[in-house]
């Protein structure tokens, strides 16, 4: 953003900070995009892949799961998975995101 065209200093200052937390929350969302999480049932028979868009890529089944249960508690596994995944990628876009959202908490109101 250009502030060249401020002559208040204070307003050109305030639209200079403002340019800068646009770029931090862009980098913020690619950066998120970018990552991948991993979730899993409570004992890790299924784990699911997530990309930071809440794509989920893959869902993967311990053989010795599929021999021990049935289809319905297989798919309350993969539940269990894919819920983990989404809190795991929750917290992460959360970590992420918390800085800028501090530094957005500290400015003056007017």
């Amino acid at each position: 953003m250009d502030t060249a065209g401020w002559t208040d200093p204070e307003v050109a200052d305030m639209v200079a900070q403002l340019a800068r937390q646009q770029e931090d929350v862009e980098q913020a969302r690619l950066a998120v995009e970018a990552m991948t999480v991993k979730g899993g049932s409570r004992g890790h028979e299924v784990v699911a892949t997530m990309r930071g868009t809440g794509e989920l890529t893959e869902v993967a089944i311990d053989p010795d799961a599929l021999r021990r249960y049935d289809a319905h508690d297989i798919g309350g596994l993969v539940v269990e998975a894919v819920t983990d995944a989404q809190r795991r990628l929750a917290r992460a876009t959360e970590a992420r995101f918390a800085p800028i959202l501090d530094i957005a908490g500290h400015l003056p109101r007017s």
